[in-house]
């Protein structure tokens, strides 16, 4: 059945905005001058509009054409440019251009579509025009046959999506950006796909060339400021938000997003900066208000946590650095510089223990020491928590008991003397809240050993009680002279 010229054109006419010529690159390039120049712009042109800069890509295939008119690739390559920007009437022109260059350009294999996956034929559709036989009809119903193929697989692909059949949805999409490599619809979709399933680096993929395919596609990047942004980038965030801003300064989703972001990376910058000035309590303050800001999004906890591990191990807070850092292994095992800054921890905090048992050693030892010498609160009898009153009290009784004036034998003498000078002493530490501190620390402020620089008031057996009251005013009057 011969296919009706009219009603071919009748359908590429409505899908004009939306189609988009490419082959499959077999073109052999042609040289032009001794620089080849022309080669240059054609393939500048080729990996610029591979990349989506299509006004950058125009020009060089303007120079191609200016530079060798008879370049049929030239206009065909600046055919599909014109196409991707949506100006059918501009294209329209230069595919005419290459049948009358080359009739049989159908021999080589292509491929067009629409942003709603249609496959039609330009070139077979203009072949019909200017060359009408079978051959071309025969082309034609081929092309036409590739096109109802993409639409029913693009069919499968929204049914999959509406059941939520994600990873089929992408699948069966695969096969139409296969042939569709610029159908932004399609890239979109399985974007959403991607999105679903949690495969966010293929997701951006697909969201950026997207964003360069479809003029001002500010969802495109409102989506991928979100994804960067739920990935705990921030800055890739804030990038790509100013981009949809830059379109849309009223684009409400974008300017509310915006605000958000640039709060919390103003924080994490302002937080790094603490941490680079060595002022690391605050660095860990600031990191602190930054899981206030945005408390939903796991990758931020854990950015923050990651640095206030840090700050802390810097800080020399090793209890805290580990207890922080122990937190972030739990979720993220293999994180490296956590691992180090947990590390360096538990070396300070073994250090920190070494000196604290140390410490402890030492006043064992000392209390030890004491324990075999005099304890001036046995001495006087008192408890270790005594009010001063208490200690003159103990002391005055006991001095009056111990006096050497009491005593006639000359051995019970001597061994008053020496209980006598034991509690005078006892008495002026423990009413000296200086040395009463030393005492209790473990050191005897009446030991010459540990005290090499105090001064000792009872120095030379018994002389330093000369002319001493003990008892202060009172009915007792005492002046001792012992050698």
């Amino acid at each position: 059945t011969m296919v009706s010229i009219d009603h071919v054109a009748h359908r590429v006419l409505t899908y004009i905005p939306y189609v988009l010529v490419l082959i499959d690159m077999r073109y052999e390039g042609v040289k032009c001058g001794k620089d080849g120049s022309v080669d240059n712009h054609m393939e500048m042109g080729k990996k610029l509009l591979a990349a989506g800069q299509l006004a950058d890509a125009l020009s060089h295939f303007h120079a191609v054409v200016d530079g060798d008119p008879k370049n049929y690739m030239a206009y065909y390559r600046r055919a599909t440019v014109f196409l991707a920007m949506g100006k059918s009437k501009s294209a329209l022109p230069d595919l005419s251009r290459v049948i009358e260059l080359k009739p049989d350009f159908t021999s080589v294999s292509f491929r067009c579509f629409t942003s709603a996956g249609l496959i039609l034929s330009f070139i077979a559709l203009l072949q019909l025009k200017s060359n009408p036989n079978d051959k071309e009809e025969k082309e034609a119903k081929s092309q036409l046959t590739k096109s109802d193929e993409i639409q029913r697989l693009v069919a499968q692909a929204q049914s999959s999506f509406s059941s939520q059949d994600y990873m089929t949805a992408a699948a069966q999409l695969d096969t139409v950006i296969e042939t569709c490599v610029w159908d932004v619809t399609s890239r979109e979709m399985r974007a959403e796909c991607f999105i679903q399933m949690g495969e966010m680096g293929k997701a951006i993929s697909d969201l950026k060339a997207a964003s360069k395919l479809k003029n001002d596609n500010t969802q495109a990047f409102y989506k991928l400021s979100t994804i960067y942004y739920n990935l705990g980038d921030h800055e890739m965030s804030l990038n790509e938000v100013r981009e949809c801003l830059k379109l849309d300064p009223d684009h409400k989703q974008c300017y509310s997003h915006y605000k958000q972001v640039k709060k919390l990376n103003k924080q994490i910058q302002s937080a790094e900066e603490l941490i680079q000035e060595q002022r690391y309590e605050e660095a860990v303050n600031k990191y602190e208000a930054v899981m206030k800001t945005e408390p939903r999004v796991q990758h931020f906890a854990l950015l923050a946590k990651e640095r206030i591990c840090h700050a802390l191990t810097q800080g020399q807070q090793a209890s805290r650095a580990i207890s922080v850092c122990s937190e972030v292994l739990q979720s993220d095992p293999e994180n490296v510089n956590v691992l180090k800054n947990r590390a360096e921890a538990y070396v300070q905090d073994e250090h920190e223990n070494d000196r604290q048992i140390k410490e402890g050693l030492e006043r064992a030892q000392r209390l030890l020491k004491q324990s075999q010498k005099r304890d001036y609160y046995k001495i006087l009898g008192v408890k270790r928590t005594a009010q001063k009153k208490e200690i003159i009290k103990a002391y005055r009784k006991l001095a009056q008991q111990w006096h050497p004036d009491n005593f006639q034998d000359p051995e019970e003498k001597k061994k008053a003397e020496k209980k006598f000078i034991d509690i005078a002493q006892a008495k002026e530490v423990l009413t000296d809240p200086e040395m009463r501190t030393k005492f209790d620390h473990g050191e005897d402020p009446m030991d010459p050993e540990s005290q090499q620089s105090h001064h000792q008031h009872f120095h030379g057996g018994f002389h330093g009680f000369q002319g001493f009251n003990p008892f202060g005013s009172g009915p007792f009057s005492f002046k001792f002279n012992f050698n």
